[in-house]
């Protein structure tokens, strides 16, 4: 064989060894394969959340998308969603199904509070990502405790510290109301809303609490009104925050009123509610708003509502819990691609866990995602919009909930 002969058989069995080390170096974990990658969630389809299906729906036709365009990184993603009631036992059992009978690599992107609270034990035994789910409660940022829970929400304390400090930069002898559902979801907003307002707690002159299985709040608006507030805070799921805020309006009460930012959609919340009863309403946003027309020009937003006439055709531009699962889709999408060929249940955890100035497309300005494996939180600010009649309109630049 000749010198040059010999150089390229070299060089091909150089070739050869390269593609053998990198086929060897592929890792898959249970649900995932050179072909497919198989994930799985449970959301309240049914039930007294069930306002929350369309994030769900929207996740399964981002996916949809995506595997028509080839998948990610050669394969396709395939997502179980389940209807878990809003009720955590049925959560709990979608979790079981989803792991031990289906098989999944991860839950991603599962909506609520209590449906996590109630798997977040089982999931962590497990050791299987509880990853990307839609909840902002405080003890989903637990690495310590939960190592295997990423939350992708922001914090609802972080939220609730946000309020405090626009009612003391805005009205600082605010009298305030708080209605809050009682469980964890309510709890660590009125936590956050009492830290953020510090030694002016004080202001809090009445809270009234519901639980899920109660069929309205009316008593509890009208018991908050009685309390002579002046500032009404709904830290309620949506369909509860509809009630209160058509009840505060029939009783002809006029205050200052904020709403939870997972009870701002305009579709399934303020049109029930009545949008001329929610005019001047205020929240917290992170988001691009497809029918803000600010917004009108922007190609992520043409792209989102693109996609929504193809892929979930039944939902509205105007609902922001489906536009919340279509960012966390991008957000379960992003780790995927970060995971190569190394499609374990330890490097998905750790490539959820080390991101670092992220800018998903339909996410604001100024709003970037950063966590790490001392803090899984990724939202650190948010922005304040009031609610026109019409859309919500940014009050400003992101702000952070730090003092």
């Amino acid at each position: 064989m000749s010198v040059k002969g010999m150089a390229h058989a070299l060089a091909v069995l150089a070739l050869m060894g390269a593609a053998s080390a990198i086929a060897a170096e592929k890792k898959y974990g249970p649900g995932a394969s050179d072909s497919e990658v198989l994930i799985g969630q449970s959301v309240a389809y049914s039930g007294p959340a069930s306002a929350f299906g369309s994030y769900g729906r929207v996740m399964a036709g981002y996916f949809e998308m995506i595997n028509a365009s080839g998948g990610i990184n050669g394969r396709k993603i395939k997502l179980i969603s389940l209807d878990n009631g809003f009720s955590p036992p049925k959560a709990l059992e979608a979790s079981r199904k989803l792991v031990e009978e289906i098989g999944v690599l991860a839950e991603t992107g599962t909506v609520g509070t209590p449906p996590n609270v109630a798997t977040q034990k089982y999931l962590n035994q497990k050791h299987v990502p509880q990853l990307f789910i839609s909840a902002g409660g405080s003890r989903f940022d637990n690495p310590k405790d939960f190592p295997w829970t990423v939350p992708f929400y922001p914090g609802f304390e972080m939220e609730g510290r946000i309020f405090a400090r626009h009612i003391l930069t805005s009205n600082p002898s605010a009298k305030i109301a708080v209605l809050y559902q009682n469980d964890d979801y309510g709890k660590d907003y009125l936590k956050g809303l009492k830290a953020g307002l510090g030694a002016k707690a004080s202001l809090i002159v009445a809270e009234a609490s519901y639980e899920l299985s109660d069929p309205t709040v009316e008593s509890q608006i009208i018991t908050l009104q009685a309390s002579g507030a002046n500032t009404l805070l709904d830290f309620a799921t949506p369909k509860f925050a509809a009630q209160a805020i058509r009840k505060t309006h029939d009783l002809g009460w006029k205050p200052t009123q904020y709403v939870a930012s997972p009870a701002n959609s305009i579709a399934s919340v303020l049109k029930p509610a009545g949008l001329e009863n929610a005019v001047g309403l205020l929240t917290t946003q992170f988001t691009k708003q497809p029918d803000d027309p600010a917004w009108a020009q922007d190609k992520d937003v043409a792209a989102y509502v693109a996609f929504l006439k193809k892929w979930a055709p039944n939902e509205s531009a105007q609902d922001f819990i489906a536009l919340s699962g279509y960012i966390n889709a991008e957000g379960v999408a992003m780790v995927l691609q970060r995971c190569g060929d190394d499609l374990t249940r330890e490097n998905l955890l750790k490539q959820a866990t080390s991101i670092h100035d992220a800018s998903l497309p339909m996410l604001l300005p100024g709003i970037d995602l950063n966590n790490s494996a001392e803090g899984y939180a990724l939202y650190h600010k948010l922005s304040l919009a009031r609610f026109d009649g019409k859309s919500w309109v940014l009050l400003g630049a992101p702000i952070s909930a730090a003092p």
